[in-house]
């Protein structure tokens, strides 16, 4: 008997007891929301650098990871052919030229004959068929006079495109930046055809870096471009990147809800590299004040999503309707009012009408936005 009314005496206590719990006081939260995505840097310009000319390597004077500037040769082709093709095409303008010259002096001597004729049949010591004939010839050497013109025109327009092609002999960077990849060495054959080129160099400019995000639709209406962005880079512990948001898709990609959108990072001392991994933090701008509220407040059970309230020493669960999940902290639409005292890391075996004792002050919860 005694042993049953001690077990009754502990179950009492500890039906009479009440816990201690931790509150905060909920408040309005009109601070950016921090947004962290995933993204990977990329060159600002990239461009692999194509034979224009067909023969061999003669000279290269670059390598990968090589820093070159805008018109440095990188390497130099060895082109026979070619260079047989312009003397060629130059020793065929110069006979063009002599061309056009003895069509001149014949388009000459026919106009002399023909007004010399003239003048003879109209005083009838030549005959009009004469006439006719002069000035026919005149009229024929004239015609003469422009096709050799106009084959000159062409022979030195052939000049010009092989002078041209000679010129691309000489490879040169299209801008500053570093060698990224080589695909030929000295002896290499190249081929300067339109649609089977053969690649010589990958450049890569990286002063300043592109990094690529997909936003998601809830952050894309309150981003706009020229917003300030963080990159940190998982390698680099303590050290913050700060970026521009640049350019963007204007377009959801319909399978994710997301936006690409490339964030401009300055990269002048070279520390970041193309292709790297990292994190991009943008800061949303607030279309109103919201209530965010620590996670660890949240009560999640077969009801849902809610969170315990207290209210003069007895528990209110209040349930709870979120705009945004940031992690560390959840935005909240529905369920809480300003002033509201909620409690932190709620007791497992939290219910409605609960009493609970309050530890201490209770600090405001708007700790920033995550």
């Amino acid at each position: 008997a005694q042993r049953r009314a001690a077990a009754l005496e502990t179950q009492r206590q500890q039906e009479d007891a009440v816990p201690t719990v931790r509150v905060a006081r909920v408040v309005t939260n009109s601070a950016p929301r921090q947004l962290d995505l995933p993204g990977s840097t990329e060159a600002f310009d990239a461009a692999t650098v194509f034979a224009r000319a067909t023969g061999y390597i003669g000279k290269r004077n670059v390598d990968i990871g090589s820093e070159v500037k805008a018109g440095d040769v990188l390497a130099v082709i060895a082109a026979p052919d070619l260079d047989q093709q312009l003397l060629q095409a130059e020793a065929q303008v110069a006979q063009l030229q002599a061309a056009v010259t003895q069509a001149q002096s014949n388009m000459q001597l026919a106009l002399v004959t023909n007004n010399r004729t003239q003048t003879l049949v109209v005083q009838g010591w030549q005959s009009k068929q004469q006439g006719d004939t002069d000035r026919l010839t005149y009229q024929g050497q004239t015609a003469a006079l422009k096709v050799a013109e106009a084959n000159l025109q062409a022979g030195e327009a052939q000049v010009s495109r092989l002078k041209e092609l000679t010129g691309f002999k000489q490879v040169v960077a299209p801008f500053d930046g570093f060698i990224t990849q080589r695909h030929i060495d000295v002896g290499s054959l190249v081929t300067a055809d339109q649609s089977t080129g053969t690649p010589l160099f990958d450049i890569a400019h990286s002063e300043v870096l592109r990094t690529q995000i997909y936003v998601p639709q809830d952050a894309v209406f309150g981003l706009k471009d020229g917003a300030s962005a963080e990159v940190r880079v998982p390698e680099i512990p303590g050290r913050v990147f700060h970026g521009t948001v640049a350019r963007n898709a204007n377009a959801l990609q319909p399978g994710t809800r997301t936006r690409l959108t490339e964030v401009d990072v300055d990269n002048a001392d070279g520390t970041l590299f193309p292709g790297l991994y990292c994190t991009v933090r943008l800061f949303i701008p607030r279309a109103q004040p919201v209530i965010s509220i620590p996670s660890q407040a949240l009560i999640f059970n077969k009801n849902g999503l809610s969170a315990a309230v207290y209210e003069d020493g007895v528990v209110r669960i209040r349930k709870l309707n979120l705009l945004a999940d940031n992690g560390a902290e959840v935005d909240v639409r529905t369920g809480l009012k300003p002033n509201d005292l909620i409690i932190l890391s709620p007791p497992i075996n939290i219910r409605d009408g609960m009493r609970v004792a309050a530890s201490g002050d209770a600090p405001n919860v708007h700790v920033g936005s995550a």
